[in-house]
C-alpha cells in the first residue's frame, strides 16, 4: 500500500527533475566556462574552463546589483501593501454573508485569472497618454500625470502587480479563515471582544502560516519580475533600461550580448539570493502564535 501511494508522486518528481533540477545543473555547468574568440575575433570561438571567474565578475557587477537593489526596495514597499489589502478584503469577506462572499470572491479573483502579458498590455493602454483614459481624467482635475516617467514607473508597475495578485493572496487567506472553528469567535464575543479585536487578536495570528506562504511567494515573484517591465520598456526605453531588473539584465547578457556563460552565472547568483531571502523571511516569521 505504501509503495502504491509513493508511486503517485513519480510524475511530480519526474517533472521536477526534468524541468527544475536539470536546468539548474546545466546552468551551473555552463557558468564554469567561457567562450573565447581566437586571433582578432575573426576565427572560431573556443570554450575554456574558467572556474569561478564568472561568479567573481557577477559579484562585482554594479549594474546587476543596482537592479537587485531597485527590485528589493520595490518589494519592501509593495509586498506589505499588497498583503495588507489582501488580508483586509479576506476579513471583510469572512464577515459577510456566504452568498455575498462568493460573488465578491470570484470578482476579486478575475484579475489573477487574466494572463500576465495580457494584463500588462491592458494597463499599458490605460496608462497611455495618447489613447488611455487616465491622463485626460487627471488633466481635467488639473493634475499632470506621466505614468511612464522615472518618478512614476514603479508606481505604475506596482499598481499592475497589486491588481493581479491581491485576489490570489486574498483567496488563500480567506480559505484559511474559513477553516478556523467558529467556536473560538463565539467564546471571544461572550467575553466581550469586539469584531475588530477578534480579527486582530484571533483571526490574524491563527492564519500566520497562510500569510507567510503568500509573502514568500510574493518575494520570489518580485525578485524575478520580468514581463511587466519588459513590456513597459517598449513605451519608455529611457526609463526602463535593459538592466532595469536582475532578470532583464540576465536576459540582455544572454540574448543581446551573447554571453550565455556569464548569464548562467548571474542566474545562479539570483537563485541563491531569492532562496536566501525567502528562507530568512520564512525562518523569522513562521512561528506558532503564542497564547
Amino acid at each position: 500500500m505504501a509503495l502504491k501511494g509513493a508511486s503517485l508522486t513519480v510524475p511530480f518528481f519526474l517533472g521536477f527533475g526534468l524541468f527544475t533540477v536539470t536546468p539548474i545543473v546545466m546552468a551551473l555547468r555552463k557558468s564554469l566556462y567561457q567562450e573565447q574568440s581566437s586571433g582578432l575575433g575573426f576565427g572560431g570561438k573556443t570554450v575554456e574552463f574558467v572556474g569561478l571567474d564568472n561568479f567573481t565578475k557577477g559579484l562585482q557587477d554594479s549594474h546587476f546589483w543596482g537592479a537587485m537593489g531597485r527590485v528589493a526596495l520595490f518589494g519592501a514597499i509593495s509586498i506589505p501593501l499588497i498583503q495588507l489589502a489582501a488580508v483586509g478584503l479576506a476579513l471583510l469577506l469572512d464577515a459577510a454573508a456566504q452568498r455575498v462572499a462568493n460573488r465578491f470572491r470570484i470578482a476579486l479573483l478575475i484579475p489573477y485569472m487574466i494572463p500576465g502579458i495580457v494584463a500588462t498590455l491592458i494597463w499599458i493602454y490605460i496608462y497611455s497618454p495618447a489613447v488611455g483614459p487616465l491622463t485626460p481624467f487627471f488633466k481635467h482635475l488639473g493634475i499632470s500625470a506621466d505614468f511612464y516617467s522615472g518618478s512614476m514607473i514603479w508606481i505604475s508597475i506596482g499598481n499592475l502587480i497589486a491588481w493581479s495578485s491581491i485576489g490570489f493572496n486574498m483567496l488563500i487567506v480567506y480559505s484559511a479563515l474559513r477553516a478556523l472553528p467558529a467556536e473560538i469567535y463565539d467564546s471571544a464575543r461572550i467575553d466581550g471582544a469586539s469584531e475588530w479585536r477578534i480579527a486582530w487578536s484571533i483571526k490574524v495570528p491563527l492564519i500566520r502560516r497562510s500569510l507567510v506562504l503568500t509573502s514568500v511567494l510574493s518575494i520570489i515573484g518580485t525578485l524575478q519580475i520580468f514581463s511587466d517591465p519588459v513590456l513597459f520598456r517598449s513605451m519608455t526605453p529611457e526609463t526602463v533600461t535593459r538592466d532595469f531588473t536582475p532578470i532583464m539584465d540576465i536576459y540582455d547578457w544572454a540574448f543581446s550580448q551573447g554571453e550565455f556563460n556569464y548569464a548562467a552565472a548571474l542566474s545562479i547568483i539570483l537563485a541563491v539570493v531569492v532562496g536566501t531571502a525567502s528562507a530568512i523571511f520564512y525562518r523569522l516569521t513562521n512561528k506558532a502564535p503564542t497564547s
